[in-house]
C-alpha cells in the first residue's frame, strides 16, 4: 500500500495573508489537492495567526465531510489548553503534537520523549478518547521511541529536514536516509506508525518510501507549494503522489 499524502496548506495561507483579500484560497486550493488524489489536509494554527487562521479550521472541516468523506484532516500544534480546544472543536482525524516554541518560523526538532512524556501522556489520553488519531513529532534516532510509545501515542512524525536540506550532496543525504530508516526500523519493532514530514520534495520522498516501506503518511507543504506555482496544484499533487509510490 502507498504512502498517503497529506497537503499542509500553511504557506499557502501564508501567501493570502499578505494582502486582505481572500485569495488564494485555503479551502480552494484544498479542494483542487483533495480532488487530484490527496489523501488528506494538514494545517498548524499557530497562536498569532501568521499563516492558518482559526477562521480556516471549520471551513476546512467542512470540505473535507461535504465534499470528501474519505479525506482526513490533521491538525498540527503545540499542545496548549487553548490548542487542545481547538482540535477537539473541529474533530480532526489525526493531532500531530510538536514541540515547538510559539515564536518558532517553523517546527525544526521532536519531542525529548524521556523528558516530556509525562508531561504527553495525559495529552495523548485526552485526544484519543476523543477519537482523535495522534502522532508524536520525533527527531529520527532509535534512542527516545520507547518513551513515545508510553504515552499511548499511535505513530511517531519523523522530522526529515536535515535530510531534505541536503539537496545538493548526494552522499550526505544518502547518510540521513540511512539515519531515518534506522529509527523506522525501531519504531516498527515497537508498533508504532510512521508518518514524516519537512523539506520533502518529488525527489527525495521515493527514496525515502523505499527506505521505510511502512511509511504510513507523509505531510508536505513547502516543496509542494513552490511546485503548485510551477505546475499548478493538481498536477503537483499528482507528482508527489507518484513519488509516493516508490
Amino acid at each position: 500500500m502507498a504512502t498517503k499524502l497529506s497537503v499542509n496548506l500553511n504557506a499557502v495561507a501564508m501567501l493570502r495573508n499578505r494582502r486582505d483579500l481572500p485569495w488564494p484560497s485555503v479551502t480552494g486550493l484544498g479542494r483542487i489537492a483533495l480532488a487530484a488524489g490527496a489523501h488528506g489536509l494538514t494545517v498548524h494554527p499557530r497562536p498569532d495567526q501568521r499563516h492558518i487562521r482559526f477562521s480556516d479550521l471549520p471551513e476546512i472541516r467542512a470540505l473535507i465531510d461535504d465534499e470528501f468523506p474519505h479525506a482526513e484532516f490533521n491538525i498540527e500544534g503545540y499542545p496548549t489548553d487553548d490548542f487542545l480546544d481547538l482540535v477537539e472543536e473541529h474533530q480532526p482525524e489525526q493531532v500531530t503534537l510538536v514541540p515547538d516554541d510559539p515564536a518558532q518560523a517553523t517546527s525544526d526538532h521532536g519531542w525529548p520523549f524521556e523528558r516530556h512524556g509525562n508531561f504527553l501522556k495525559p495529552v495523548v489520553a485526552r485526544l484519543k478518547k476523543g477519537g482523535m488519531r495522534v502522532s508524536l513529532f520525533a527527531d529520527p534516532e532509535p534512542e527516545g521511541l520507547e518513551a513515545a510509545r508510553a504515552t499511548g501515542a499511535d505513530r511517531v512524525e519523523f522530522y526529515t529536514g536535515p535530510y531534505g536540506s541536503c539537496h545538493s550532496d548526494s552522499e550526505k543525504a544518502a547518510k540521513e536516509l540511512e539515519k531515518l530508516g534506522k529509527a523506522a526500523d525501531a519504531a516498527v519493532v515497537l508498533g508504532l506508525g510512521i508518518n514524516a514530514g519537512h523539506d520533502l520534495t518529488v525527489a527525495n520522498l521515493a527514496p525515502l518510501v523505499r527506505r521505510v516501506p511502512k511509511l504510513a503518511e507523509v505531510s508536505i507543504g513547502h516543496g509542494l507549494t513552490a511546485d503548485a506555482l510551477e505546475y499548478g496544484m493538481a498536477e503537483t499533487v499528482r507528482r508527489f503522489l507518484r513519488s509516493c509510490e516508490g
